[in-house]
């Protein structure tokens, strides 16, 4: 689980979360997940995530996430989304994750977050979007990505064995080796439904 949890560590680094940030996130999948665990190991002040499932954001919930919004796939919605975000933060939305990389999530991600604060695009749903980058630009947002992670794993460790970071909520489902298992295993991950990480038995 070092693995999916170093990007979040990555992606926290690189906006330069603390205990004076309020975070939201956009997309409760594991890297979302992660991405809010990294961020109140990082000291975040407030961490909100927005999601189109209830079921993930239950799971969001569960490690650490102080509110979650259930949006739609809509984007027609974004802007009473984006009231219902800030209202909930009750402050400066500081930093924006887009674990998703939807243009929605994204468009969501630049109107939500406050004058002068970060949106940092961490998921790739799509290659190309269409957002509104201007009227980010003249809040003076700042936009940057990050892709996959780099010298994480000793920070990633110490936050597993300190247990300032417990990753074991995320493992859903465990399956054994044979090869039936591994073809449920991969049909189980694939179905998404309350699966977030699936863990297979050696």
């Amino acid at each position: 689980m070092c693995e999916p949890l170093s990007v979040g560590v990555h992606a926290c680094r690189r906006a330069s979360v603390g205990p004076e940030t309020n975070v939201l996130v956009m997309g409760a999948g594991p890297i979302g997940l992660v991405t809010v665990l990294s961020a109140r190991a990082f000291g975040a002040s407030r961490i909100i995530i927005a999601d189109v499932d209830e079921e993930r954001l239950s799971m969001a919930k569960k490690v650490g996430s102080d509110e979650c919004i259930l949006v739609s796939r809509n984007s027609q919605d974004i802007d009473e989304e984006v009231t219902r975000i800030q209202n909930a933060m009750g402050g400066n939305i500081d930093v924006t994750f887009d674990c998703a990389g939807f243009d929605k999530t994204m468009s969501t991600a630049l109107k939500a977050t406050s004058p002068g604060g970060k949106v940092c695009l961490v998921g790739m749903g799509h290659n190309e979007m269409t957002v509104p980058l201007t009227p980010a630009a003249a809040r003076e947002v700042d936009i940057f990505g990050v892709f996959r992670y780099r010298n994480t794993w000793p920070l990633c460790l110490e936050f597993l064995r300190s247990g300032k970071v417990d990753v074991k909520p995320l493992i859903t489902h465990r399956f054994g080796f044979s090869q039936k298992e591994v073809e449920e295993a991969f049909e189980t991950s694939a179905g998404g439904g309350n699966a977030i990480k699936v863990m297979f038995n050696l």
